[in-house]
């Protein structure tokens, strides 16, 4: 029998030392200072995103939902302002997801430095049902104003990356990116000068209303979500996002400088058990 020359439990302790994890304890929730929920979890959701029939159907449900509530508009209801539909862009129909898998796999989240790299690419794909939707909504008449969060740096690549699929609209005065707020209802409001919006599609719930601006706590979003709830399916179509959000931001309460460890003990916290 071969003797063993090391105690179990000493061994066990120091492969964490060797590796760097110490085990840490924050209000009760044990997790390392090499925690790797975070990159771990998104790498799951963007693999999803990719690879699931069910996130295509749910992104078809949503463009055909969109398209069923346009053509009730434009078949009952005469504005005395042109239409336009106002939407976001990253995941709402341009899938960023090899920018996660690709931050996940080295066991990292988010980081402006890199997307702003991926961002210049413009290699982001469309999601599914996105560009006929927004096609066939131009061909009857309606304007498309894109509002997004990315930064002026990063304006011409995403104009080239629209452009590369044909989206209508793809042009500098359609185009609006964050400048000093990253609200958009500004924005909203000066489109909403000249045009009646139809419909606002987008990812995250900034997207269609002020009142998840100002970082709200979760609770809150979810008050205001059931204070506006006339509206989902009828003029905010939502597009399904796990990977990242307001959502997430809310659990670390908009904290962004936080640890992968800290950011692994805000959602084991959140999560429910049994």
């Amino acid at each position: 029998m071969r003797k063993k020359s090391i105690v179990p439990g000493l061994f066990a302790l120091s492969l964490i030392v060797a590796s760097g994890c110490v085990t840490i304890k924050n209000n009760g929730v044990q997790t390392s200072s090499q925690d790797h929920t975070i990159s771990s979890g998104k790498l799951f959701t963007a693999v999803w995103m990719q690879q699931s029939a069910e996130y295509k159907a749910l992104c078809l449900q949503a463009f055909q939902l969109a398209d069923l509530r346009l053509s009730n508009i434009l078949t009952y209801q005469k504005p005395a302002k042109p239409l336009a539909i106002v939407t976001d862009i990253d995941e709402t129909f341009l899938d960023n997801s090899p920018y996660a898998i690709h931050q996940a796999l080295q066991n990292k989240d988010f980081d402006p430095a890199t997307w702003n790299e991926w961002v210049q690419k413009a290699a982001a794909d469309t999601l599914t049902g996105s560009l006929a939707f927004f096609q066939k909504a131009a061909s009857q008449g309606v304007t498309i104003f894109y509002v997004t969060n990315r930064d002026q740096a990063g304006r011409m690549a995403t104009l080239k990356n629209l452009q590369k699929f044909n989206f209508p609209n793809a042009d500098e005065a359609h185009l609006m990116t964050m400048d000093q707020s990253s609200s958009k209802e500004q924005r909203r409001q000066n489109i909403a000068k000249d045009y009646t919006i139809a419909l606002l599609l987008g990812d995250n719930l900034s997207d269609f209303s002020p009142l998840f601006d100002n970082h709200p706590a979760a609770a809150d979003r979810t008050a205001a979500v059931m204070a506006l709830k006339e509206q989902f399916g009828k003029k905010f179509i939502v597009l399904p996002n796990p990977n990242y959000g307001d959502w997430e931001s809310a659990l670390y309460e908009y904290r962004h400088n936080l640890q992968p460890a800290e950011k692994a003990v805000a959602f084991r916290k959140a999560g429910k058990t049994y």
